[in-house]
């Protein structure tokens, strides 16, 4: 309404004002056709308003719409519509009013689910107040001119089914087929007891999303839960987890007919987004470096990422979004921007620093091979964007060589032991253990007792175990400026900080990894990053979503000085450093 112009004498003359009631901007708008004489449009910019993009979730807008405000809509089309019929417009101009009002009355009738009941009325309107003349030009209005309500849902999902159609025609019969069942699969109802979960592209069942599946089967027993992975995981997948193969046609029929679906990453993009289905991104970090659009700027990784016009199609998809802490909140209303709901819960894979016994702890390590007397330091590097010569960056055989015999070190990387005979020998040695291959990170946390990391986010999640924290951070300046990050890890480190191979043997040797100064430093981390994570994530997330229980009702979150996280094994006193 405020994009437009009106003269005051105008305004008083008619006694134009907002009508009551939701929607009063088109009931205002519609009053202002009826009395203008003559209207007029600048073609230079006066005002810019920036406004969240709406995406195609229901939770965070049009799922909270009751029948009430829904039908406020229409409230409003029949009070201006109404008032038209009681004066005498030229039929050009009926036209154009009717045609203006049921634009958006069929826009906000296919943008999410509103019930037969609107449908039916929006449909009883269209019919009283057409005017002569006016020729319904579009496929939607005349469904809702018939009243074929079920045909009208179905539309989207049809048009969009046709548009990939032609695409897979060019591709091989096998895809043909695939979105042949896809679609017949979307034809069929929803399946209000079924959840689909995923993660890491279907590479195993593993972080938020595993996490969320085991506390589903316990509070949620009536959810059919299945859990979807590429064909070469299905040999590692419990027992006890019902998997569904991407690609195959059981793959299919759950994406099309899943009430609830959980990933850490993306679906493909031939995924649609049915009207009343409720997808959770559980993301799998806390974001240090630049995420989504953040990463325009940076033409490497953007170049990498694809399309963002793409990527915001997937993001439309979300319903909620999982955060850790404040921080994480905040970086992905940015970086993804959509009309998704946060749900500042913690991450549930991290629920097992909290509930993890001593026992389990020595249990770990035993099944590790980590030596009751040995200090087991967790070395897990990121991933860089630009090219990097680790090993020639840093000597992890010397490195292992020049610690001594009180540690151990749990590599989880992507070296390569069997071409290098300086680290085939500090494993044999029983200095270096491959924990690469495992895969539960949190295991391998569980059985450390300090991690040395650069900049990968499993920092966030180690602080948890309020164990100490080495950065490592030899190249800062290149990733700083190559990847983007959100702040200066240097400046607010979770510990101690080397730059060198040399400084980070000393911070190690001298005891300094674990004295009072790593301790203040990793407080201030704690309270910044592990805000939300006390150990009850998960529960949160299948009562909110699944269960449907309100907010106040979800377990109350335990202050950070009264969280008890799992102990670890070995006895962390550092040593006095020799004279």
């Amino acid at each position: 309404v405020w994009a437009t112009v009106y003269r005051r004498a105008f305004l008083r003359e008619h006694g134009l004002a907002f009508p009551e009631g939701r929607y009063a901007d088109l009931g205002c708008s519609g009053f202002v056709a009826l009395a203008a004489g003559e209207s007029a449009v600048l073609r230079t910019v006066c005002v810019r308003r920036p406004e969240r993009r709406q995406g195609g979730g229901t939770a965070a807008g049009t799922r909270a719409e009751t029948p009430a405000v829904a039908a406020a809509l229409l409230d409003q089309v029949e009070l201006v519509l109404d008032r038209a019929a009681a004066r005498d417009l030229p039929e050009d101009r009926a036209r154009a009013l009717f045609a203006q009002l049921f634009a958006e009355v069929l826009d906000t009738a296919a943008a999410a689910p509103r019930g037969r009941a609107f449908f039916r009325r929006a449909g009883r309107l269209h019919r009283r107040y057409r005017p002569a003349g006016h020729r319904t030009r579009t496929v939607r209005a005349r469904l809702l001119r018939r009243g074929a309500y079920t045909a009208f849902r179905a539309l989207p999902a049809l048009g969009r089914l046709t548009a990939r159609a032609r695409a897979y025609a060019t591709r091989s019969a096998l895809r043909r087929r695939r979105a042949l069942t896809y679609a017949w699969y979307l034809r069929r109802p929803l399946d209000e007891n079924l959840a689909v979960f995923a993660a890491y592209w279907g590479r195993g069942y593993a972080c938020n999303p595993a996490a969320i599946h085991r506390k589903a089967r316990e509070l949620a027993p009536h959810i059919r839960s299945v859990f979807l992975v590429k064909e070469k995981e299905l040999p590692h997948m419990p027992d006890d987890v019902e998997s569904v193969v991407i690609g195959s046609r059981r793959y299919w029929e759950v994406m099309a007919r899943a009430k609830y679906t959980f990933n850490n990453v993306n679906f493909e993009h031939s995924v649609v987004k049915r009207p009343g289905t409720v997808h959770v991104q559980t993301h799998h970090g806390t974001p240090l470096k630049r995420m989504g659009v953040d990463q325009i700027e940076y033409r490497a990784v953007a170049a990498a990422t694809g399309s963002f016009g793409k990527l915001m199609r997937r993001v439309d998809r979300w319903d909620c979004s999982l955060s850790s802490n404040a921080h994480s909140t905040e970086v992905w209303s940015g970086a993804y921007p959509s009309a998704f709901e946060h749900l500042e819960y913690g991450y549930p894979r991290n629920d097992r620093y909290y509930t993890a016994t001593p026992g389990e702890v020595a249990a770990i390590r035993e099944r590790l091979g980590v030596p009751e007397d040995r200090v087991a330091l967790l070395y897990a590097p990121t991933y860089r964007d630009y090219p990097r010569d680790v090993s020639a960056q840093f000597d992890l055989a010397r490195f292992c060589a020049e610690l001594g015999e009180e540690f151990v070190v749990l590599l989880r990387a992507h070296y390569f032991l069997d071409g290098d005979a300086g680290l085939r020998q500090a494993v044999a040695d029983g200095r270096l253990i491959d924990v690469t291959s495992l895969r539960d990170t949190e295991d391998v946390c569980l059985a450390s007792d300090a991690l040395i990391t650069d900049y990968s986010s499993i920092m966030f999640d180690y602080a948890n175990l309020d164990r100490p924290i080495v950065t490592y951070a030899d190249d800062w300046d290149v990733y700083r400026d190559t990847r983007g990050v959100y702040f200066d890890l240097l400046a607010e480190p979770p510990g101690h900080v080397a730059r060198t191979q040399r400084e980070l043997i000393e911070v190690l040797t001298s005891g300094r990894w674990a004295d009072d100064r790593s301790a203040a430093l990793r407080s201030a981390f704690r309270a910044r990053f592990c805000e939300f994570d006390d150990g009850q994530a998960a529960e949160r997330v299948v009562r909110r979503v699944l269960l449907g229980q309100p907010e106040e009702e979800l377990p109350a979150p335990i202050p950070l000085r009264e969280r008890l996280p799992a102990p670890a094994a070995a006895v962390s006193r550092p040593r006095t450093p020799a004279r």
